[in-house]
């Protein structure tokens, strides 16, 4: 009779563990871009999808700031974002890593040099 009791608590155990992991990582919707391009994905950890959005947008102020091409240097909203970028000549690929803690925003974007 005890055997069954703890096969039931161990797989609610499992579902617990797993189903919170999940619900602190999501992939949200990419925002409209602002200028000439376009956000190609976005993924949040312990986050909202809004918060997400806000500082996609933020570090997109940021660079924008240093020109068409710039490169975003201080914090944004809190957040610590490095960037990869992957650029021919007429455009520039990236990838967007933010972080503030465990908290952390990826989002990617392409846009025309």
């Amino acid at each position: 009779m005890l055997r069954p009791f703890l096969i039931a608590t161990a797989l609610s155990v499992v579902v617990l563990v797993s189903g919170s992991a999940a619900a602190s990582a999501a992939s949200c919707s990419a925002p409209k871009y602002p200028g000439s391009g376009y956000f190609t994905s976005r993924k949040v950890t312990k986050v909202s999808c809004s918060t997400g959005k806000k500082v996609t947008l933020a570090h997109y102020k940021c660079r924008v700031k240093h020109g068409k091409t710039g490169r975003c240097s201080s914090k944004v909203l809190g957040y610590s974002c490095s960037e990869k970028r992957r650029s021919i000549e007429t455009e520039i690929d990236a990838t967007v890593t933010c972080k503030n803690g465990s908290k952390k925003v990826v989002y990617s974007y392409q846009q025309d040099t």
